[in-house]
């Protein structure tokens, strides 16, 4: 359950990475509370896995969930640069989080 709970943990900080932009400046009131929403479930969420998971493993695996989360949100919701360089380091990210699972006892 704590390797459900890290991924929905990492899924949350992609929500509200990409609600960010549009909270504009936390002046708009419906992105800004599904923003609060987010942060805190995600907090909530890796704070739960942490119990079982290594805290290294698991802030690594959570930061890396929402890096790779976020690069996502930034090419397909703002249109942002998809070069070949920065896809490629997008897989190895994702690589790099698989690795960690496998390489963790729980």
């Amino acid at each position: 359950m704590a390797w459900t709970y890290l991924i929905l943990a990492g899924l949350c900080e992609v929500v509200y990475a990409g609600l960010l932009k549009q909270t504009q400046g936390f002046t708009q009131p419906l992105p800004t509370a599904l923003f609060v929403v987010a942060v805190v479930s995600s907090f909530v969420l890796l704070a739960l896995a942490a119990r079982e998971i290594p805290i290294g493993t698991a802030y690594a695996v959570w930061s890396a969930i929402g890096i790779a989360g976020a690069a996502t949100v930034g090419i397909v919701l703002y249109h942002e640069p998809a070069t070949a360089l920065r896809l490629f380091f997008l897989v190895t990210l994702i690589g790099s989080i698989i690795g960690l699972k496998l390489a963790t006892p729980t």
